[in-house]
Order: structure tokens, then sequence, then C-alpha cells
């Protein structure tokens, strides 16, 4: 005996859910999105389920996995909506499926199936699922409707730092070796093919969660050489990453931090050759604004700035002079954003900090505040960035810890659009350390950075095995709210901005970053009045 029925991706299946979700078997879609829907069952003894999924549109199916959480939300959260509270097993891995599945007596299983609608006419494809137990056969229709309208190319800016270290330990792949780049290759196109188009580039190592007079491993991509005439630079590792990163798919590169992280109080980890030899020759016994550091900065910029000249990328290019600095450090972070303006100007220059002073002294030209922190940023900067992380939990805001509804995951999207965002910032998307890069950890037994963090917070894929990244649910649902955004641009086009306003206030009420509707029904009446508003 088993029960089956087809649900929501907004749904979190967990196994030892009391009863199958409500049904959804409707998937409405813009010409050319993703979408998915999730297939759940139970049996009533341990069995082997065969499992065929059919649709004359591509579709990608992968087992959704639970992975334990021993740190699931801080004791502290108030006003905050979460499915469960306490350590235990959280559906998020999305593993490769083979065409069965192994159940337990009364615990649910899923498949989480993606169809992809490139390419794609107008009109409604039918799902179907053949579920097959021992000679019992369960057939289920679904079906995805394309609307049409054709969905517009990405216009955010999205990165989510990519930490190639992390890589290079849990795979035992030196860096720079011919494993590492085959291994970053494969993440970076997996982040990309997920709407990442900007991505961290390390320069240096980045200066960023590590433990004071600690090192992260190096992945430095430019080569320092000390000679009698001053610093020279070689950026042949630089130029390979720039290379692949184009080919993977990313427009935009994100230059690493030029000081350390928290109030830039000294220089990151730079290694040179030098006459004794290669060293590190800047770290943290390195004050960010000594002349020796000074100098190289007055070096490096013109000699990069030449470079990404040469590869036609300058007016994509983004510079970091600190990550969070506080109102305390706001003094030093001036002296240290002075040597970015003056010698990295042909660069944009970004830091996330969520004091508004920052800007208003003219510090930062283009801050990047955090969520709960963007209402005195907004309408007041050119354009308006925002992004989330282990602090961002309380009073509702998006996120997209293990613990947390798909909505809050899903809904920055809308959020975004409403507020008129060009650019979104994580700093996560496969840190595989703990807090302050002490150790490395199995992200597949260890998924809270050693108990600093929320579940779910520092990274959104894992590492398969061979160096094969494996999604999460939650990055699958995030895309989807980065649909969700070119959706509503394709909708303005046809119906200008007010309508589609009005539309997000008809269907979803007036939204902001800690209001909105938690239920599913009303997101699928936004959806399906996006549609319409976009077909007429």
């Amino acid at each position: 005996m088993m029960d089956a029925v087809f649900c929501s991706s907004l749904q979190k299946v967990f196994s030892d859910a009391p009863a199958l979700p409500a049904a959804q078997n409707e998937l409405r879609l813009f010409s050319g999105e993703r979408g998915s829907l999730q297939l759940c069952c139970r049996t009533h003894s341990a069995a082997e389920l065969s499992v065929r999924i059919t649709c004359a549109l591509p579709c990608a199916v992968w087992r959704v996995q639970e992975v334990y959480s021993s740190h699931p939300i801080y004791e502290k959260a108030e006003r905050c909506t979460v499915l469960r509270d306490r350590p235990g097993y959280y559906p998020d891995l999305l593993s490769p499926f083979a065409g069965t599945l192994q159940t337990e007596a009364g615990k649910l299983v899923s498949l989480w199936i993606e169809a992809d609608t490139a390419g794609a006419a107008a009109g409604e494809y039918p799902i179907t699922a053949e579920i097959d137990l021992g000679g019992e056969q369960i057939t289920l229709p679904a079906s995805v409707i394309v609307c049409g309208a054709a969905l517009q190319p990405q216009k955010l800016i999205y990165t989510d730092w990519f930490h190639s270290d992390c890589l290079s330990v849990y795979y035992n792949a030196p860096v720079f070796g011919d494993a590492y780049w085959d291994i970053v290759e494969r993440f970076m196109k997996n982040a990309a093919y997920h709407g990442q188009n900007c991505i961290l580039t390390p320069l240096f190592t980045p200066p960023l969660d590590t433990e004071v007079g600690k090192e992260r491993p190096t992945v430095q991509l430019v080569g320092v050489r000390q000679t009698e005439n001053g610093w020279e630079f070689d950026f042949t590792l630089l130029k390979k990453w720039i290379d692949l990163a184009l080919k993977c798919g990313f427009s935009y590169f994100e230059f690493s931090h030029l000081f350390t992280q928290w109030g830039a109080a000294a220089a990151p980890k730079i290694m040179a050759e030098t006459p004794e030899g290669e060293k590190r020759v800047f770290g943290w016994d390195t004050d960010s604004l000594s002349p020796e550091y000074r100098a190289f900065l007055a070096r490096l910029g013109p000699a990069l700035t030449a470079f990404t000249d040469e590869q036609g990328i300058t007016d994509r290019c983004f510079v970091h002079c600190s990550d969070e600095p506080g109102n305390d450090h706001i003094e030093r972070y001036e002296q240290c954003a002075a040597l970015v303006h003056r010698y990295f100007a042909a660069y944009r220059h970004m830091d996330a900090l969520s004091d508004f002073a920052f800007y208003e002294k003219g510090l930062v030209p283009l801050p990047v505040p955090c969520e709960n922190h963007i209402e005195p940023f907004a309408g007041h900067t050119p354009e308006l960035w925002t992004y989330y992380c282990c602090g961002q939990y309380n009073d509702e805001v998006p996120n997209r810890f293990f613990a947390f509804p798909s909505i809050r995951n899903r809904i920055l999207g809308v959020l975004l659009y409403k507020y008129n965002c060009a650019g979104f910032l994580h700093w996560g998307y496969n840190f595989y350390f703990t807090q302050l890069s002490k150790r490395p950890v199995d992200p597949f037994t260890e998924t809270d950075a050693g108990g600093a963090f929320p579940s779910g917070d520092a990274f959104c894929v894992y590492p398969g095995p061979g160096g094969e990244p494996w999604p999460s649910l939650r990055q699958k649902v995030f895309f989807d709210g980065l649909q969700d955004l070119r959706a509503l641009q394709t909708a303005e086009q046809k119906a200008g901005r007010q309508a589609v306003l009005r539309l997000i206030s008809d269907t979803l009420g007036d939204i902001d970053f800690s209001h909105y509707p938690m239920e599913e029904e009303p997101f699928f009446r936004f959806r399906r009045a996006l549609c319409e508003l976009a077909e007429r």
C-alpha cells in the first residue's frame, strides 16, 4: 500500500510528517522559465519504489534528502516563523535520482522535478509520474502551463561569495592544479545556472571570516614580485580565472577586499617572490595605513586597471575596501577608502555595511546594507543593493535557513522588484569551514559552521563526489525568486510599473521586508495574475 501526491516546491517535506502535503499539480511558468514540483510518497511498509517521470518538456529529477542540523535557529529568535526550532533532520539536499526510492514504513519521501521551458511554445504540457511498488501501480497527472510571455534576461547583479579554498581542502585538490581548475569550473557552472552573474575574485586570499593572526589557504590570483624597482605583478592566473568565469556564464567580477574584515585594521595576506624566496609580505601584522602597504596599493591599482582595460571588463568590476565595518571603525575606514578611491578609481567601490553615515560622508559610492537596515538607503542612493547573512532572522525578513519556510526564501525576488534593487549579495555560496576558518567541515554532516551559524547560512550547494556540485532545495527556491523578479520586469515592459505594483498589492498585500503572506495560496494567486498580466 502506498500514497502519493504532487505538491508545491514551497513545501519542505519532512519524513516524519503525519500526513502528505497539500496537492499541487499545476505549474504556471513564463516561456524560458524553469520551475519545480515535488512528488511525495509514503508506503505502509519498507519497500523500494520505482518512479518514472515523463513530460514533453525537459525535466531534471532529484531525490530530496534530509540533512542534520544541530543549530537550526538562534534561541533569541523573535517574530520569526520557523518550521521547527530544534536539532534534527531537515529536507535540503538534492541528490541524483537513479529511478528507485527506498522507503521506510510510514515515512515520507519526495522527488524534486524541475521543468525547463526554454524554447517552449505557449500551451499546456502534461507531467506524468508512474510509481510501481511490487506490482501495485499509481499514475499521477500534473501539468506545466507555459504562458505566452517570454521571460526577460536577468538584470539584477547577484553575487554569492565563491570560496575556492574550501573546494581545494574538501577535495584535496592542490590550488591551481588541474583537478582544482576542473572542480572550480563545475561549481562556477552550477552558480551561474542558478542566477549568479557576479563572482568573488581573489586577487589575494580574501580576508574574510579569518581568525586574527591566522590564515586561510592561499588562493591568490595576482602574482607579486619584489624587485629593486618596486613591486611587479603577473596577472596570468587572474586571466585564467576571468576567462573561465566568462565561459561559465558570469559577467561581473567582484575583487576581494583590500583590507581586513570588520574595521580595515590590517592588510590581507599577500604572498610574493622576494630575493629571499617566496614569503608572506603583508598580513595581520601589517597596519592597513602603513607606508609600505600604501606604496603597494599605489603600484597595484594602475597595473590592475591596465590589465582589466586590456580584457575589456573594467566597467564590470567591483572593488572592496573592508567587509561590514561598524560606526566605531568609520575613521579608519575613511582613510582606507581614500586609498581605494585614489588608486582603484576605475572600478565601482562597494561594501556590505549598514550604517548610512558611511554613504552620507561619501566613503562608499555603492553601499550594500542588510535587508533589515535597507529603509534609510531606499530612495537615497543612485542604485540600491541589499544582502542577508546569519543576523537577518527576526521580524520575518527573508533568509534561507533550513528551519525557515521556503516562502521566506522565495519572497525576496518580489521585494527586490518592489524596492527596485539593482543587486543582491550573500557571503556563503560554498563556505565549508567553521566560523573564522579554524577547521574544515563536512557539509553533509556539519551544516552550521561549527555551531556558529544556523544551518543554511554558510552554503547553498553541496560538494558531491568527483567534484560534482549537488544543489539544495534552498538554491532552487532562491533561483525561483530571481525568476519572479524577471517575470515582474517582463510584465512591467508590457503594462508599466504602476500596474505591476498594483498587482503585487492586490494579491500579496502591502508587503515590505518584514510583512508578506506566509501561506502558499496568495503566492500562487500572485503568479497566476502575473502570467495573465504579461500575456495581456
